[in-house]
C-alpha cells in the first residue's frame, strides 16, 4: 500500500505514547503544540517500515528487534544542527580564562557538524600558552549523521561566515569538495557519539575542566535540563567552567554554579570545596 506523508495522522493517545519514548530515550521533548512537526516528521519513517498506523510504529519502537537502530537514526530526524566556526566567538574566549594543572580537558557536547570542537583547538593553538599542556577536546553529538561530518572536518563557505580569513590560511587545506581541517588541529579533538541520558558512556568521558553546551538543552523539559546540568556539575573539576548559549540560563534549573563575569562573557563556575575559585 502507498500513501504519501499527509495520508496517515497521528491520534492525541499515539502523539503521547512515541514522544513519551523519545523522551525516555534522550530527553527531547515534544509539546502538544508540536504535534504536527513530530507527525510530519515521522510519517517517513512509516513509509521506510511499510507501516500502516503511528500505532504501528510505537509497538515497532518497543518491541522491534530494530527498536534501539531506529531510536539512534531518529536522532537525526528530529534534531536541528546548525553551527559555524567562530560562532559567538566571544563565548570562546571566555574559556582562555582557564587555569589548572598542565592538563586541559574541554567536552563540546552537542557538537553538531564539528564546528565548535576544532574553534576551540585553533584558539589554543593560537593562544600559544598551553605548549607543552596536554590538551584533549571530546566533541559528542546524538545525531550519527552530524558525525560523519565531523569526523571528515571537511567544510563548505556557509562555515566560514564569522572566520577571518588567517584563520582559514593557517588551519584548513582547500581542495575540491571544501575547505579541509588540518591534521594540526584534528589531533586535538576527539568526535564520539553520545546521548546524555547514556549513564555508562558518560562514565568513560572522564573528567572535563571545561564544557561548552550551546543550544541543546533548550530543546529539554524542566526535569531534562535539570538532569543533564546536574551531569554536568559532577563531570566538572572543581573550578571548572560551563558555558552555554547566549540566550540559555541556569536559572531555575541550578543553584549548584557560581556565575562569574569574565572579559568576554559570563559563564558558570563550579565552586571548589574551599569556596574559593580560580
Amino acid at each position: 500500500m502507498f500513501f504519501s506523508e499527509s495520508d496517515v495522522m497521528m491520534s492525541e493517545e499515539e502523539f503521547r505514547l512515541i514522544r513519551d519514548i523519545i523522551y525516555s530515550h534522550c530527553g527531547l521533548f515534544f509539546d502538544s503544540d508540536t504535534k504536527y512537526l513530530l507527525e510530519k516528521r515521522l510519517s517517513r519513517r512509516l513509509q521506510l517500515y511499510q507501516l500502516q498506523t503511528f500505532k504501528d510504529y510505537h509497538y515497532f519502537l518497543k518491541y522491534d528487534r530494530k527498536k534501539d537502530q531506529e531510536l539512534s537514526d531518529l536522532m537525526d530526524v528530529l534534531t536541528t544542527n546548525e553551527t559555524y566556526f567562530f560562532r559567538e566567538a566571544f563565548q570562546l574566549k571566555a574559556a582562555k580564562e582557564q587555569k589548572g594543572e598542565k592538563t586541559l580537558r574541554i567536552w563540546s557536547a552537542g557538537c553538531s557538524t564539528g564546528e565548535e570542537p576544532y574553534t576551540i583547538a585553533m584558539l589554543i593553538m593560537e593562544m600559544g600558552c598551553f605548549h607543552g599542556w596536554r590538551v584533549e577536546i571530546v566533541g559528542t553529538d546524538i545525531s550519527n549523521r552530524v558525525l560523519q561530518h565531523s569526523r571528515k572536518a571537511v567544510y563548505g563557505k556557509s562555515s566560514f561566515r564569522t572566520t577571518e580569513d588567517r584563520y582559514v590560511r593557517r588551519f584548513f587545506q582547500e581542495q575540491e569538495d571544501g575547505f579541509r581541517v588540518n591534521d594540526e588541529v584534528r589531533e586535538l579533538v576527539t568526535i564520539s557519539h553520545l546521548n546524555l541520558f547514556d549513564q555508562n558512556r558518560l562514565a568513560l568521558l572522564g573528567k572535563m575542566d571545561v564544557i561548552f553546551c550551546r543550544n541543546v538543552i533548550i530543546y529539554f523539559d524542566q526535569t531534562a535540563k535539570k538532569k543533564v546540568v546536574d551531569i554536568f556539575y559532577r563531570m566538572l573539576h572543581e573550578g571548572g567552567h560551563l558555558l552555554l548559549g547566549h540566550s540559555e540560563s541556569l536559572m531555575n534549573i541550578s543553584t549548584a554554579f557560581t556565575l562569574r563575569h569574565l572579559k568576554n562573557d559570563m559563564v558558570y563556575q563550579k565552586p571548589c570545596s574551599s569556596g574559593s575559585v580560580v
